[in-house]
């Protein structure tokens, strides 16, 4: 790989403010993509998916608690598989502390296909407190598009779809899948994704056990 030319110290000013000049294009262009976003319309959810937790049965509606909406991280495993695929494991490793998100009214939770008795030990070996659920028996793969026919075997693909609650009325507003999840993980990336967005003001940040939740 070659490494970039060697320039004095003013020649780099000179391209660091051509480039950073792009780099506030970029931004203002990626908060009207962020706006367009949140005016997406959004559809109810008329089927009641049943998943399994560290808590048992559980309503999409439930995986929210009690929270205005939910991200949730398609993580793919499938039932036949033994261990959680690598990426998605990679993705999972980078989120930050849920507190930031319960603070704004955000529940975050990955859901995989796997049947939880798999989906356990896997998670204990990893680490991660992150809510995670199992979909075993159910269409919420299929439905979200992340569980397809290819080649007339099942297939499985990562993805984030996001959820706002309405009193006992639920919507899904958004989502997105592979090269569509590079640059998520931080607490502000996730809030882009949703209806409501990440209002500036509305929650000082605070160290994350400082939260009331």
């Amino acid at each position: 790989m070659s490494l970039p030319e060697i320039v004095s110290r003013e020649q780099w000013r000179a391209a660091r403010a051509e480039l950073l000049a792009k780099e506030k294009a970029a931004t203002r262009a990626r908060d009207a993509l962020n706006a367009e976003r949140r005016g997406l319309p959004m559809v109810e959810m008329d089927q009641e998916y049943v998943f399994e937790g560290g808590d048992g049965k559980a309503t999409l509606r439930e995986l929210f608690e009690g929270r205005a909406q939910l991200v949730v991280y398609h993580f793919m495993f499938a039932p036949e598989w033994d261990a959680g695929c690598r990426s998605c494991s990679a993705f999972l490793d980078q989120i930050g502390h849920l507190a930031h998100l319960k603070a704004r009214g955000t529940t975050f939770a990955a859901v995989s296909r796997a049947p939880y008795t798999k989906i356990l030990p896997f998670k204990a070996r990893m680490g991660w407190t992150v809510p995670w659920y199992s979909s075993y028996n159910s269409d919420f793969n299929r439905d979200f598009g992340v569980t397809f026919e290819l080649d007339e075997e099942l297939a499985e693909r990562p993805g984030v779809s996001c959820f706002l609650r309405d009193g006992e009325r639920v919507f899904h507003t958004y989502s997105t899948y592979e090269r569509g999840l590079d640059g998520l993980g931080s607490t502000t990336s996730l809030l882009d994704l949703t209806a409501l967005g990440a209002p500036a003001g509305s929650v000082r940040i605070r160290y994350h056990d400082e939260y009331e939740d």
